[in-house]
């Protein structure tokens, strides 16, 4: 795999399952590093039995091992763990996320492994961090949905936490485990030495959060479900078109506000005192939703999206991903690209999330097959086909 981006030349190994470190691996090989993705030889990462899958292969998968050398190796075994420090020696990072102590009960702790190559970076990624109480607890993201105030914050005033269906925390957490990992080679430009970077799940979905703590701690106040409006302003929610369609409509500025009630043939209501802020507006969201809800309820989707448009007021259809596929703006940022796959033939998925104009990231390939490098990666250590080939009759790799 042949690429010219930012990250060429750096070397990442990558341990982890389920589904932040893989993710964040996969953001690094999006711009150029090579990503060598470890499985253990009889239990592959989970990922591949994930969701819906076509003739047998995991579509997930795909997404998630895209632009990675996949290898197998059994590292709970002395064999294997020797062998992960030779594919470390002249690494750049590692991107782990085993259970803390996991790594440490098989001689590959962070001391270990610096002593192996100084200059490693090591991303620890788990539900509660390496530290405190709850250290050792199995985590997964749905936790760190309900733990960091999002799920208490996300549905129907009268309803229940609502989760969402699907991986949101470990996502949030994958942007942050690659930027942290850009940072601490950055910080080995300075001193020459890797560090370990410690990424709890629990902690980045809470830093998207707004400022719910400062809330709390200035006001004692606590963010209440509000469905789809919002306390800052509206009128912000979610509206049914005629056709049975949806639309999303957000007036965070005061402006559209006012282009929005205009429109809707309500601009009587500019002139009320508690409408020139957001928070005004938000306690008569009642009244103001009424007014957008049945001028909306009257008119077919894009009817609506074209009015509001013509008038610069902020609207967005709701779609869903048969809308994506087809949008043009999708198409004109290159949101949604053709893979080629060695399985499936092409495998269309979203690109990496932003553009850059020297550098550009690019989805080379879709995941691998299972373990479909391991002879290529630990060959290039000076193994030869005789101990490949006892190393696999005997479990690890």
């Amino acid at each position: 795999m042949t690429t010219t981006g930012p990250l060429h030349g750096v070397k990442v190994v990558d341990l982890a399952t389920l589904f932040a470190g893989p993710l964040a691996a996969a953001f690094l090989g999006d711009f150029g590093a090579d990503v060598v993705k470890v499985e253990h030889p009889a239990k592959p990462d989970p990922s591949r039995g994930h969701g819906p899958a076509r003739d047998g292969v995991g579509l997930w998968w795909k997404v998630l091992g895209r632009n990675k050398r996949t290898v197998t190796l059994n590292l709970s075994r002395p064999e294997g763990a020797e062998l992960l420090r030779r594919l470390l020696a002249d690494a750049d990072v590692l991107v782990e996320n085993f259970r803390p102590g996991t790594l440490e009960r098989w001689g590959l702790g962070p001391d270990e492994l610096h002593a192996v190559n100084p200059r490693l970076v090591i991303a620890r990624i788990s539900g509660f961090g390496q530290v405190g109480p709850y250290a050792l607890r199995p985590g997964f993201g749905t936790l760190a949905e309900a733990m960091s105030g999002f799920a208490a914050a996300t549905g129907e005033p009268d309803g229940p936490p609502t989760l969402p269906p699907f991986g949101l925390a470990d996502s949030v957490t994958a942007l942050a485990a690659a930027y942290a990992v850009m940072l601490a080679l950055r910080g080995r430009d300075l001193t020459g030495r890797g560090q370990m970077v410690d990424l709890a799940i629990i902690e980045p979905i809470m830093a998207m959060l707004g400022p719910q703590i400062t809330w709390y701690d200035q006001l004692g106040y606590v963010q209440p479900r509000l469905g789809n409006r919002s306390n800052n302003n509206a009128p912000r929610n979610t509206y049914k078109c005629a056709d049975g369609r949806w639309v999303a409509v957000s007036t965070s500025a005061q402006s559209i506000a006012e282009r929005v009630v205009r429109l809707v043939g309500r601009p009587d209501l500019v002139d009320e005192p508690w409408f020139g802020t957001g928070s005004g507006r938000a306690a008569h969201a009642e009244e103001l939703d009424a007014a957008v809800g049945a001028w909306v309820s009257k008119r077919d989707r894009d009817e609506v999206v074209a009015v509001f448009e013509a008038a610069q007021a902020a609207v967005a259809p709701v779609y869903d991903v048969r809308d994506i596929v087809a949008d043009p703006q999708y198409a004109a940022l290159g949101t949604v690209v053709t893979v080629p796959d060695e399985e499936l033939g092409e495998v269309r998925m979203q690109n990496v999330p932003f553009r850059m104009s020297d550098s550009p990231g690019e989805i080379r390939h879709a995941g691998r097959r299972h373990g479909q490098d391991t002879d290529v990666v630990f060959g290039a250590l000076g193994l030869t086909i005789d101990e490949l080939a006892a190393l696999r009759e005997h479990g690890v790799i």
